[in-house]
């Protein structure tokens, strides 16, 4: 990247299909949604990354783990994937924090990823919104959260049990899988710690404030689709309901997939594939 941190580029699946590029959400990584993605490999050629400071990326700088960082990356991530791999169309699909940053970077520079399949987007809303406290909350509560997380574990599957206990609709592979994405092992603490620590993913539920993505959302220079979770279930979070609200107001392509929450890829894959592909089709990324 422009300031020296290394992002890593994987290719998987077909050479020959529509191409997809894949992120995660803030401290997650995208190995683990391979129960998401691993039934796309058959049919699309499948560019997959993980954002800095996340997943197979080497540490980087605190300083520069901001949105503005995130969104210079994606411009240089973009520039390298069409460079690389051969220059096509390509789909961004991507989630939470993923979603935000290829939001602002649409916004800011034009047409990159094309079109957007944007998973449960966390958009902060305008000042005197009705979920504006709704969303401040929430971020400041799981910012707290995330400063609290165990830094470091004997074995990873300490961490898929606590995953498991917490995200009980998650497919039963994924708590092991999203466990080994998200944490690397140190040979000097001699245990495994997390890839994203948890003073940097708190930066960036806390600096999540930027109201003009909301407002831009209705002149996208590309088409876009949000896949929500449930705003219905008694487990919702709250970027379930922002989805809902913000599509209504910016009139983009919307649809909740029933009985999920904020991780609906790796609860509903199929459901989540359906509904991408419906829109990929409107699109004309897919026959």
């Amino acid at each position: 990247m422009s300031d020296g941190a290394i992002i890593r580029l994987r290719r998987h699946g077909n050479p020959a299909g529509p191409r997809l590029a894949l992120s995660h959400g803030n401290g997650l990584a995208i190995d683990g949604y391979y129960p998401f993605w691993s039934l796309l490999r058959d049919h699309y050629d499948l560019i997959l990354f993980d954002f800095r400071n996340h997943g197979q990326n080497p540490r980087h700088t605190f300083e520069n783990h901001n949105w503005n960082q995130f969104v210079r990356d994606l411009e240089q991530i973009y520039s390298a994937s069409q460079e690389r791999f051969g220059a096509r169309r390509t789909t961004g699909v991507f989630h939470s924090l993923a979603a935000i940053a290829a939001t602002m970077q649409a916004q800011r520079f034009g047409p990159r990823w094309d079109p957007l399949v944007l998973f449960d987007p966390p958009y902060y809303p305008p000042e005197s919104h009705r979920l504006r406290s709704v969303q401040f909350m929430n971020e400041e509560e799981i910012a707290d959260r995330a400063e609290k997380r165990t830094p470091g574990y004997a074995d990873p599957m300490e961490l898929a049990a606590s995953f498991a206990r917490r995200l009980t609709r998650w497919k039963p592979e994924a708590y092991e899988l999203m466990a080994r994405a998200t944490l690397r092992w140190d040979d000097r603490a001699n245990q495994w710690l997390l890839a994203c620590p948890r003073e940097f993913e708190a930066k960036v539920f806390r600096t999540n404030r930027d109201t003009t993505v909301w407002t831009g959302l209705a002149q996208m220079p590309v088409a876009v689709k949000l896949i929500c979770g449930d705003p219905d279930v008694a487990d919702s979070m709250p970027p379930a309901r922002l989805g809902q609200a913000v599509a209504a107001e910016s009139g983009v392509a919307y649809e909740a997939i029933a009985e999920t929450t904020h991780f609906l890829q790796i609860e509903k894959p199929h459901e989540c594939i359906h509904a991408m592909e419906t829109f990929l089709r409107a699109q004309g990324v897919v026959g």
